[in-house]
C-alpha cells in the first residue's frame, strides 16, 4: 500500500530555541495507513492514532533532549521551558514559603491553572488542587516530557486551563544501565549529584511481558548568602543615574533587643549595646538611629539542601493478541532543608490597651526588664513610672537559623488494561496516588514556655549581650515536627476510540470516556503549632519564630466526569476535531471543627457549593501545501473551588511586608498602629459559604491559531499565537492592596490577640473570592536550520515566547499589567524568554552544543520612602535617609557549553559548563516577593554561577 508522505520527519522544537530540549514535532499526513503502524495516544487526545503534528501545539522533549539540558532534576527540566512563567522555584522555599514545593506554570497563567500528569494520569496535589510537587518525579525515569500549551483538554480535566504537562516514564527495556553525574560550581556552595540504576526483562512484542525497574538519588548541597558578593549584605551598595545608593532590607529586631518603651508624649528605642558599650557587639548587627539593627539577608540560603531517593517499577504482559495488562508504581523521598534567618519575633514586657486601658504585663520578662533596661531611662530623661508600654524586637540569634526539613514521601500506584474489543481501543485503570509531607523544626525556633522560664530565673536576659547564649537557649530551641499533610486521590478511569463513518479525507474516529475522583486531604499541626485557643484546651507554649494559630484539617470531596471526541478527516489535507466534557464537584465534607478569630465555632458537615459544568473544544488543521501547515483551535473550561478554598480553617500565616499604618485616627483601630513602615500580621482563612456568597468555579476562554513552514529539508519554522481569559478568578487580595488601599483596609483589616506577643495587634485576614479576570496572550515560536559541513552536521534551533498580554481585573483595585514590571502580587512576567542552540555533531561518537539563553529585562519593583528600602549614600560614604526609587533590572543572558563522545563501547560521557561566562543575577531592588534574598531575584535568575558537570552512562 503506497504511502503519501507530506513532511516526513521531526522537527526539533528548542525549548526556546535549543537542540537542548528539542520540542519534537513530527509532521506527517497519509492518504491510507499502513496496517503495520502502530496507533498511540498523543497528549492532548484520546484517540489512538499515527503519531503526527495535530491540531493542538504539543512539544516533546526526547530523552535525548534531556540529557542534552544538563538537568538535574524534573523541576530545573521544566524551569528551562521558555513557555514557563510563575512557577514555585526551590529558591522560593528559602525565607518565600515554598514549604519544599516545586512546580510548573505554562505561559505565566499560574502553577494551579497547569496539570501535571505522569503517563496521562493525574498525581496527587501538594494541596487541594491539581498542582503536583515535581520533586516527587525521578528524572532518570522519564523516558520523554510532552507539553501540550493549549488549555482546558476534554481528555485530562477541564480545570488545565493553561495546559498539560505529562511526564511519561521509561517502558519495553532490557537494558542495565547505570548513569552518574556530578556537578559544582566554580565557587563554593550548592554541589549537587545524582547516580542511577536501569533495569528491563522481557519485550513485549517477543516475549508477552515487560518488567522495568529503576532507583534514583540525587542531591544539592545549600549556597549561602555569604558565599556571593551579590547576595551577602541587606545594606548592598549600588549605583543608579550617577549617584550612589545603598538596600535596605535590615530588621529592628535584633540582638540583643531593641527595645520599644511608649509614654504619653513619647516613643524611645534603645539598645542595650549602643548605650552601655557605645558600639553594636554582635555579628550582622550595626548601629542606626539608637538601635543595633539586623543584616538578615546576610544569615539566608540561596539554595536549600535537597536529597531525593526515587524507585520505579513498571510491568506489562500481554493476553493474547489484543489485551496488555499494565502496572505502575512510583515512590519517591523527597528532602528539602531550608534555613532561613534567626528568628525575628516582636515580644511584650507590658502593654496597655489603648482602648481598655487595661495594663497586661508578663511577669516572666519584668525582672530582666528592671535589671537591664530601668537603669537607663533616666539618661533618656524618661521615668520609668510614666511608661504605658515596653515592647521588644527580639531576634534569636543564639538559638541560630530558623531550619526545617520538608520532607515529601509519595506513592503512585496504577493497575489497568488495555484491549481491542469489536474494533474499539479501549482502556480502564485504577489510580492511587498520595503524598505526605511534614514540616520537622531542625534548630532556630523556640518554646515560648521554655524561653520565658529562662528569661525568668534570669539565666537569660535578652536585653543584653550574653556570653555562651548558644548553650544557654539550648534548652528551649524546639526539635520536632511541627507540620503534617497527606493528600490523596483514587481515580477509576474508562475509555474507548474506533473508527465509526466514512469521509473524504479517510475515517472519522470516536472517543469517548468517564472518570470517577476520590480526593481527600488532611493538615495536622502540632500544638505548638496551633498555640493556646478554643481548639488546644489547656495550652499555653508557642512557637518563637514560627506561625502560631494554625488549625487542623481533614476533608474530602467526590468528583466525576465524561467526555467525547470526534475527528473528522474532511479532506484529504483538512481535519476537525469537536469535543466536549462534563465535570461535576460535589461540596466538600469537613470532618473536624474549627474556630473563627472570636473562638466561635465552626462546626464539621458540608461546607460549599456542588459544582458542575459542560465544556468544549473545536480544533482544526490544514495543509494546503506539503511545506505548509496551518491549525487552529477555541475552547473552554472550568475550575472548581479547590477544598482550600472552601474548607481552610483560620490561620496565623505570618508577618506581612513593612507599610505605613493602613488606618488612620479617629478610626479605633489606629491605636495599634506602629511607627512608620512595619510589619503587621496576616490571616488566612477559606470561604466555606454557601448560597449567594458560596465561590463559583473559574471560568475559561482559549483559543490556538498557529503554521508550520518547511519550505526545504535543512529549514522550518512554525509560530502558534494563543490567548487564555478568565473570569471568576480565585484569589485573596494581596498584602499591597490590602495595606495601600483604604476601602480594602476598611474591610479587611482588624484587631487580632496575638498569641505569642501577648498583645493586640493589627492583622489583614485574607479570604479567596471569585475575585478577578485575567486575559493572558502571546506567540510561541520555533525555528530549525541544520545543514551538512566538512566538519559535521551543524545545526540551529531557536524557540522562544513572546508575551503579549498578562493582565488582572480586580474590583476596587483596577486592571494590573504584569508583563515587564512588578504587580501588586509580587510576580514578574517577562516579554521574551528565548534559547538558541547551536550544535555540531562530527560523528556519531562526538557532538558538540553551544546554548544562548536570554530573559528580557524588566522594571524592577517601585519603591516609596514609606518602604524605607533604599537610602542616599553620601559622598563621605555614609548611610543617608530613605528615598523612592524607580529603576529597572537588565535583560539575563547565559551560555552553556556541552560535549559528547561515546568512543567506547556502551559508555557515553557528557561534559558540560552552565553559565560559561560567570555571568552574575541582574541587580534588583525588590524587598518582597521569591524569599529574603538581597541583591537579585532568586525566582528568575540562578546564583550558582558558573559550574560544571560531567555524566556517565552505561549500558551492559
Amino acid at each position: 500500500m503506497m504511502v503519501e508522505t507530506v513532511m516526513a520527519r521531526s522537527v526539533r522544537l528548542i525549548c526556546a530555541g535549543g537542540l537542548a530540549l528539542g520540542m519534537h514535532a513530527a509532521w506527517a499526513q497519509t492518504s491510507a495507513e499502513p496496517e503495520h503502524i502502530a496507533r498511540v495516544e498523543i497528549t492532548g487526545s484520546s484517540i489512538k492514532r499515527i503519531a503526527k503534528e495535530g491540531s493542538l501545539p504539543v512539544q516533546t522533549l526526547t530523552r535525548a533532549d534531556i540529557e542534552q539540558s544538563g538537568a538535574n532534576n524534573v523541576a530545573d527540566l521544566v524551569a528551562q521551558l521558555p513557555s514557563m512563567q510563575g512557577f514555585i522555584t526551590s529558591s522560593t522555599s528559602v525565607n518565600g514559603g515554598g514549604n519544599g514545593v516545586q512546580t510548573a506554570s505554562i505561559h505565566a497563567i499560574g502553577t494551579q491553572y497547569t496539570l501535571v500528569l505522569l503517563n496521562g494520569r493525574r498525581m496527587a496535589p501538594y494541596g487541594t488542587g491539581s498542582a503536583v510537587n515535581l520533586a516527587s518525579i525521578p528524572l532518570s525515569a522519564v523516558d520523554r516530557v510532552e507539553i501540550l500549551t493549549d488549555g482546558a483538554s476534554t481528555l485530562y480535566g477541564s480545570d488545565a486551563i493553561a495546559g498539560v504537562v505529562n511526564f511519561i516514564l521509561k517502558k519495553n527495556n532490557q537494558d542495565l544501565a547505570i548513569e552518574g553525574t556530578f556537578d559544582t560550581p566554580q565557587k563554593s556552595g550548592g554541589r549537587s549529584s545524582n547516580i542511577s540504576i536501569t533495569k528491563g526483562w522481557g519485550d513485549l512484542e517477543n516475549d508477552g511481558y515487560n518488567v522495568l525497574l529503576a532507583y534514583s538519588h540525587d542531591q544539592q548541597k545549600e549556597l549561602n548568602a555569604k558565599q556571593r558578593d551579590f547576595a551577602k549584605t541587606g545594606a548592598h551598595p549600588f549605583t543608579h543615574n550617577g549617584k550612589k545608593y545603598v538596600t535596605w532590607q535590615t530588621s529592628i529586631n535584633s540582638t540583643p533587643a531593641n527595645v520599644e518603651v511608649v509614654t504619653a508624649n513619647d516613643d524611645v528605642v534603645l539598645n542595650t549595646d549602643l548605650l552601655n558599650k557605645g558600639s553594636c557587639t554582635q555579628p550582622n548587627t550595626f548601629s542606626r538611629n539608637g538601635a543595633c539593627r539586623f543584616d538578615y539577608p546576610a544569615t539566608v540560603q540561596l539554595l536549600p539542601e535537597l536529597k531525593r531517593d526515587s524507585v520505579f517499577a513498571s510491568g506489562k504482559m500481554k493476553l493474547g493478541s489484543e489485551t496488555t495488562l499494565f502496572g505502575e508504581l512510583v515512590l519517591s523521598k523527597f528532602t528539602n532543608t531550608a534555613r532561613y534567618a534567626p528568628a525575628a519575633q516582636p515580644l511584650t514586657v507590658f502593654s496597655t490597651d489603648p482602648v481598655s486601658g487595661v495594663k497586661t504585663i508578663n511577669p516572666n520578662y519584668i525582672g530582666a526588664y528592671n535589671k537591664s533596661i530601668v537603669p537607663l531611662l533616666a539618661g533618656l530623661k524618661v521615668n520609668p513610672a510614666d511608661v504605658t508600654d515596653a515592647l521588644f524586637n527580639y531576634r534569636g540569634a543564639d538559638a541560630g537559623g530558623r531550619t526545617d526539613e520538608y520532607r515529601t514521601d509519595a506513592a503512585h500506584f496504577v493497575l489497568g488494561a488495555d484491549s481491542n474489543i469489536a474494533g474499539w481501543d479501549v482502556g480502564v485503570a485504577y489510580t492511587h496516588s498520595q503524598n505526605k509531607q511534614t514540616d520537622e523544626a531542625l534548630a532556630g525556633y523556640m518554646s515560648g514556655d521554655k524561653f520565658e522560664e529562662l528569661v525568668r530565673t534570669g539565666a537569660y536576659n535578652p536585653f543584653v549581650s550574653t556570653d555562651g547564649a548558644a548553650a544557654i537557649l539550648a534548652p528551649a530551641v524546639l526539635r520536632q515536627q511541627l507540620d503534617v499533610t497527606k493528600s490523596k486521590i483514587d481515580v477509576i478511569g474508562a475509555h474507548a476510540s474506533r473508527e465509526v463513518f466514512a469521509l473524504p479525507g479517510g475515517p472519522a474516529s470516536l472517543g469517548m470516556g468517564a472518570d470517577f475522583t476520590k480526593q481527600s486531604y488532611t493538615d495536622t499541626p502540632a500544638k505548638i503549632a496551633q498555640g493556646p485557643g478554643p481548639g488546644n484546651p489547656g495550652w499555653t507554649d508557642v512557637e518563637i519564630g514560627g506561625g502560631t494559630g494554625a488549625q487542623a484539617l481533614d476533608a474530602t470531596r467526590n468528583n466525576w466526569g465524561a467526555f467525547a471526541e470526534l475527528l473528522m478527516p474532511i479532506a484529504s489535507n483538512f481535519e476537525a476535531t469537536t469535543a466536549v466534557r462534563y465535570d461535576s464537584y460535589a461540596a466538600v465534607n469537613k470532618h473536624n471543627n474549627s474556630y473563627d478569630s472570636n473562638g466561635k465555632l465552626a462546626p464539621s458537615g458540608k461546607v460549599g457549593e456542588d459544582v458542575a459544568k459542560a465544556t468544549y473544544k473545536l480544533s482544526a488543521r490544514y495543509t494546503p501545501t506539503q511545506q505548509l501547515l496551518l491549525r487552529g483551535s477555541y475552547g473552554t473550561g472550568f475550575k472548581a473551588p479547590t477544598m482550600n478554598n472552601i474548607a481552610d480553617p483560620l490561620k496565623n500565616a505570618g508577618s506581612s511586608n513593612p507599610f505605613p499604618c493602613p488606618v488612620k485616627a479617629p478610626d479605633p483601630r489606629a491605636v495599634y498602629c506602629r511607627p512608620g513602615s512595619s510589619e503587621y500580621g496576616l490571616l488566612d482563612v477559606g470561604n466555606p459559604a454557601t448560597g449567594a456568597g458560596a465561590l463559583k468555579a473559574e471560568e475559561s476562554k482559549q483559543a490556538t491559531l498557529g503554521f508550520r513552514l518547511e519550505p526545504s529539508s535543512m529549514l522550518s519554522f512554525g509560530l502558534d499565537l494563543w490567548d487564555v481569559k478568565l473570569k471568576n478568578q480565585i484569589r485573596t487580595f494581596s498584602q499591597d492592596q490590602l495595606y495601600t488601599n483604604p476601602v480594602l483596609a476598611n474591610q479587611y483589616i482588624t484587631v487580632y490577640a496575638d498569641p505569642i506577643q501577648k498583645s493586640n495587634v493589627l492583622v489583614a485576614i485574607r479570604k479567596p473570592l471569585n475575585l478577578a479576570s485575567s486575559h493572558f496572550q502571546g506567540l510561541d515560536w520555533d525555528t530549525t536550520f541544520r545543514s551538512d559541513t566538512p566538519v559535521g552536521r551543524a545545526s540551529i534551533n531557536w524557540t522562544g515566547t513572546y508575551m503579549l498580554k498578562a493582565e488582572q481585573e480586580t474590583p476596587g483595585v483596577g486592571v494590573e499589567k504584569s508583563i515587564g514590571r512588578f504587580n501588586s502580587y509580587d510576580d514578574v512576567v517577562f516579554r521574551v524568554i528565548s534559547k538558541v542552540v547551536f550544535t555540531l555533531k562530527s560523528s556519531d561518537k562526538l557532538s558538540n552544543s553551544l546554548t544562548v539563553n536570554y530573559r528580557s529585562g524588566y522594571h524592577d519593583k517601585p519603591l516609596t520612602e514609606d518602604d524605607a528600602a533604599v537610602r542616599e549614600v553620601g559622598a563621605d560614604g555614609s548611610i543617608g535617609g530613605v528615598v523612592a526609587m524607580e529603576r529597572d533590572v537588565r535583560s539575563y543572558t547565559t551560555l552553556d557549553y556541552q560535549l559528547k563522545a561515546n568512543y567506547v563501547k556502551n559508555l557515553t560521557l557528557t561534559a558540560g559548563i552552565k553559565n560559561l561566562l560567570n555571568q552574575d543575577p541582574p541587580f534588583s531592588v525588590r524587598n518582597s516577593g521569591g524569599g529574603n534574598q538581597v541583591g537579585y531575584d532568586g525566582r528568575y535568575s540562578d546564583p550558582l554561577g558558573r559550574s560544571f558537570y560531567l555524566t556517565a552512562n552505561y549500558k551492559f
